[in-house]
């Protein structure tokens, strides 16, 4: 969403700095009091901020600090409600947030004016000049809740930039708790069970759970969004009252409705008065509506003959809590009520899948080879991991230097499968991390399928973190784009035909009659039957490349024409590790992109 940005030009020589800001952080009004092109003209600064004080989400004011303070000081409330307000100075040198910092975002948004700019900017809150963790930012950064009032996240911000004594608790894991684990401040000590805290050694609790405690301490509590609710009921049930019973329910047994994530139920309930009041109540939930076809099948606790004749499934909400939370774990199986007479209810809780902690595996893909070309989330999963299998001498060794002091790093091109899964289950059943290292891009040719099924076999937690492939470095290697404006704009990333059989519709020669740009894979062993087929729908001039270990130490590209693509391969001992690029893309400069033509419109300014 687009803020509203008011920018008040105290001197007016510095109108051109004011214009390119206006240009560059978009849906900007220059205020001025003196009449200048392109500006509003206001009759006093002081009245004009007055007056719009609540109707802008940022000020900036270009010029003296002091007339930015004068002008505002009146108008001051508290963060939570105030606009970022961020002062520069007429020459462009400094930017000075002044007001709403963190939960305005005037600090990130002095960096971003500051970075236009090539200027400085200079930051006073405590967590930003010691790097810590912005408390009053986690919940909206990470889309949790949090019932924590003002006064207490000020107490817990005092107790954390002074760095007392901090316990992390962790006892679910998302893309938030990630991130903590990876910056922990070094004063912070990170749990994953409630019994674990010494609270004796604790002034701050800090957790992360869907989960309800009592601390001994201070407590800043994070709800993630990490429930599933499945709600069953008989026809048009009474809906009074239903919600503040679950609720009470949960609570009762540790459960956080600030926890919610959806409500879930089967199609035929869509339309019953419970469904509607439970979604104004919690309205951070997603309602999800499922067919008989989609919850059938699935195991529950409480499996019930006569809700399967009615409803074509043996337990409504229990199927549908499962279901949402995509095999998760059960926190809550089947409760029942009766508030009003004749209007029964059932509901159930789960925890998400993905949400539990345990076992997990990323595959990662490791790029073309080059070890800085792992893409940031690769080097992180790598060095988080506690078991590395990488694929042998695909993937350079010194890319598993990015493992953790103690992670066992082994080789599979010696491994079968089976060996493979096994050692990967092994660590996986004790609750650890595995990488497994593919190189390129672990989805082009990168021979996953059958992994996957094993993991789904064994509904076992993984993830896939993409990598460049060789055919983005055969790019950037060749210093060519591989589409030319207006004349070739596909690109094929394909094989030759060799002991595994092509489909016939995607023989070479066909895909060669398009003449696109053709990258090439696992075929410098059978690179003359590869040029007989491109030489059917190529001309003999057309560029070629043969790009060996792209990126490596190794690394060699042979630049040609079609009719000497065998000869290139073979006089120069290519072996697998190569790509063969085909097209007229290679080393073309002609063509204009409509990026650049003059009625071109760019996405930020329609």
């Amino acid at each position: 969403m687009k803020e509203k940005t008011a920018i008040i030009l105290i001197s007016s020589q510095a109108l051109p700095m004011a214009q390119l800001l206006e240009k560059e952080l978009g849906d900007c009004t220059i205020f001025s009091q003196k009449a200048l092109d392109g500006c509003t003209q206001v009759a006093s600064y002081s009245e004009f901020v007055a007056a719009s004080f609540a109707a802008y989400d940022r000020f900036l004011f270009i010029g003296a600090m002091g007339i930015c303070v004068r002008c505002i000081a009146p108008c001051v409330s508290d963060k939570y409600a105030d606009p970022a307000v961020v002062c520069m100075d007429s020459t462009g040198q400094f930017v000075v947030p002044v007001l709403s910092g963190h939960v305005g975002g005037a600090n990130e948004w002095a960096r971003q004016i500051a970075a236009i700019l090539g200027a400085q900017a200079v930051i006073t809150t405590q967590s930003d000049c010691h790097g810590v963790w912005a408390l009053d930012l986690l919940a909206a950064r990470f889309g949790w809740q949090t019932a924590c009032s003002h006064e207490e996240m000020n107490r817990a911000i005092a107790r954390f930039v002074n760095q007392e004594r901090v316990s992390l608790l962790l006892d679910i894991k998302d893309k938030g708790t990630a991130w903590l684990e990876r910056t922990l401040p070094p004063y912070v000590k990170v749990y994953y069970h409630y019994a674990d805290i010494p609270f004796e050694e604790t002034d701050l609790l800090i957790a992360v759970t869907p989960y309800e405690y009592e601390a001994p301490v201070q407590a800043l509590y994070y709800r993630p969004q990490v429930l599933h609710l499945g709600v069953g009921c008989k026809k048009q049930c009474v809906p009074d009252g239903i919600a503040e019973y679950i609720e009470k329910v949960m609570r009762s047994h540790g459960l956080s409705p600030l926890s919610l994530a959806t409500v879930g139920t089967i199609e035929l309930k869509k339309d019953e008065p419970l469904l509607k009041a439970l979604r104004e109540r919690w309205k951070q939930t997603k309602v999800c509506i499922y067919s008989a076809e989609e919850l059938s099948g699935l195991e529950i606790p409480h499996p019930s003959q006569k809700v399967y004749e009615v409803t074509g499934v043996y337990g409504v909400a229990e199927s549908a809590a499962l279901k949402s939370s995509g095999g998760g774990k059960w926190l809550l199986d089947k409760q029942k009520g009766e508030l009003v007479t004749g209007s029964h209810f059932t509901f159930a809780v789960t925890l998400a899948a993905e949400a539990v902690r345990g076992g997990h595996i990323e595959i990662v893909g490791a790029g073309p080879g080059d070890p800085e070309l792992i893409s940031v989330r690769g080097k992180r999963m790598l060095e988080k991991a506690d078991l590395v299998l990488y694929a042998g001498s695909l993937v350079p060794r010194e890319l598993t230097y990015y493992a953790k002091e103690g992670a066992v790093v082994r080789s599979s091109a010696h491994m079968d499968l089976q060996e493979q899964f096994t050692l990967m289950k092994e660590f996986y059943d004790r609750g650890l991390f595995v990488v497994r290292l593919h190189t390129g891009d672990p989805c082009i040719y990168g021979a996953i399928q059958e992994q996957m099924a094993f993991f789904d076999a064994y509904g076992m937690s993984y993830h896939i973190t993409p990598g460049i492939s060789s055919f983005q470095a055969a790019a950037a290697a060749l210093r060519s784009q591989f589409t030319i404006p207006e004349k070739v704009q596909s690109i094929i990333l394909t094989r030759g035909e060799g002991r595994t059989p092509m489909p016939e519709k995607e023989q070479l020669h066909k895909l060669a009659q398009s003449q696109s740009t053709m990258c090439i894979y696992l075929s410098a062993s059978i690179v003359e039957k590869v040029q007989e087929e491109l030489l059917q729908a190529y001309p003999p001039e057309t560029p070629v490349a043969a790009c060996y270990k792209l990126t490596w130490k190794e690394e060699k590209i042979y630049r040609g024409v079609l009719k000497d693509l065998a000869r290139i391969v073979r006089d120069n001992h290519l072996t697998l590790t190569t790509l063969l690029v085909v097209g007229e893309a290679i080393d073309n400069r002609k063509g204009l992109s409509r990026l650049y033509a003059s009625d071109f419109t760019h996405l930020f300014r329609s």
